[in-house]
């Protein structure tokens, strides 16, 4: 019953956060920066969970326009959302001067211009995952970041929120010995995402392995603090639409596993699935996302990695102790139980704007090699990597 109250007053938090005063000069402290304006690329359906949310109970942030393709649909958008302006065009908001952080919520192939035409500018950038279509994008954009001497984060969200670290740091205590083995599952019910759903659009970077499995890549890294050293095999199942047309490319992965080698004879593996069968034939399973640790003396089983704070356990089974399970939703430093982990990530983004340590960060490394492995894993799967972008800017020849 108290985890169900908890639940419940998480769920409500989350939805109802307590409108926080911004922060700016007042009267008696004309020493208070004003607080960062955001611009959202794209009134996309991550806006609310990834910016807006989060930024009604951070002191130092104004989501101040949003910008679609169509002048109306933002409009449309900025009025559900109370945004102050809308933009018939993603260069108009880039122009806006009052904007000091884009969030780049566009396609995936669209990452790469649109990132680098806002660091040119002037604008900080946090950017959906995954940072691109390609590796060299990535660096290029990260690169460019540095030159213009601004901070550019990609929304490897799960990544800041304290129960992945808790899993990590019982794995680096040594309590369980050497890591033997890691599996990272990433699996949603046949559905989920429509057949007309953008992840499934080659030309826009789609591809489950570029959607969830940035995400499998990204953590087994950050668990075994370390980098692979091959793809050993992989094997998927392409996406098939209804009524696909006898032209149709298959070139789409609708599930991916891949199984990697890891320094010291250790191992890795990855299964990403956006089409599990429904139960009985009609109903739709729960998503499927966590990973298993084995080590020499036990096991470390997360469930609910990427949103752990409506959810989630961590089981560990000590061969030598016996097993017991944990949960946390608060930890030793910034945040509330009810934080979401895009919360988290806005608090750290805003602590490195403002000059202050973030509690994690993500490096401009860590982003480019995990898409290095996405694309040795296309490479193993025969698929291909996603296309390169065209955009060329000048400004960096």
């Amino acid at each position: 019953m108290t985890s169900v109250i908890g639940l419940l007053k998480r769920l409500y938090n989350i939805a109802y956060p307590t409108e926080v005063r911004k922060s700016g000069p007042s009267p008696s402290n004309q020493s208070t920066p004003k607080p960062l304006k955001f611009g959202i690329l794209g009134a996309a359906r991550i806006g609310p969970a990834g910016l807006i949310i989060p930024a009604r109970s951070h002191p130092e942030v104004v989501v101040h326009a949003v910008a679609a393709r169509d002048l109306a649909r933002a409009q449309a958008y900025a009025a559900k959302h109370g945004i102050a302006k809308a933009y018939g065009g993603y260069q108009a908001l880039l122009d806006d001067p009052e904007v000091d952080v884009v969030y780049n919520a566009l396609p995936n192939a669209l990452h790469y211009e649109w990132t680098m035409k806002a660091l040119e500018a002037g604008k900080h950038v946090l950017n959906e995952k995954p940072t691109a279509d390609t590796a060299e994008e990535t660096r290029a954009m990260f690169d460019f970041a540095e030159k213009k001497g601004l901070v550019l984060l990609d929304a490897y969200h799960y990544r800041f929120h304290p129960a992945l670290k808790r899993a990590k740091a019982i794995i680096d205590s040594g309590e369980l010995g050497k890591l033997k083995h890691i599996t990272v599952n990433m699996m949603v019910y046949q559905g989920y995402f429509k057949d007309d759903d953008i992840r499934y659009d080659f030309e826009l970077g789609g591809g489950t392995l570029m959607d969830m499995g940035c995400y499998a890549i990204n953590c087994l890294r950050y668990m075994t603090s370390a980098e692979p050293t091959e793809v050993i095999a992989t094997s998927h199942v392409v996406f098939e639409p209804k009524n696909a047309p006898p032209d149709y490319v298959r070139n789409i992965d609708r599930r991916m596993e891949a199984t990697f080698a890891l320094p010291d004879d250790r191992t890795a593996s990855i299964v990403i699935d956006a089409g599990l069968p429904p139960m009985l034939g009609f109903i739709p399973r729960f998503p499927n996302t966590g990973f298993v640790v084995e080590c020499e003396r036990g096991r470390l089983e997360m469930l609910n990695h990427v949103i752990p704070t409506l959810y989630h356990y961590i089981s560990v089974k000590n061969d030598g102790l016996g097993a017991r399970v944990e949960k946390v939703y608060k930890g030793a430093g910034k945040g509330e139980e009810w934080w979401l982990t895009y919360r988290h990530q806005l608090e750290a983004l805003v602590d490195k704007l403002r000059g202050r340590e973030p509690e994690t960060w993500l490096t401009k490394e860590d982003s480019v090699q995990t898409m290095e492995w996405i694309e040795k894993v296309y490479a193993k799967s025969g698929l291909g990597s996603r296309p390169q972008s065209a955009y060329f800017l000048a400004s960096r020849a």
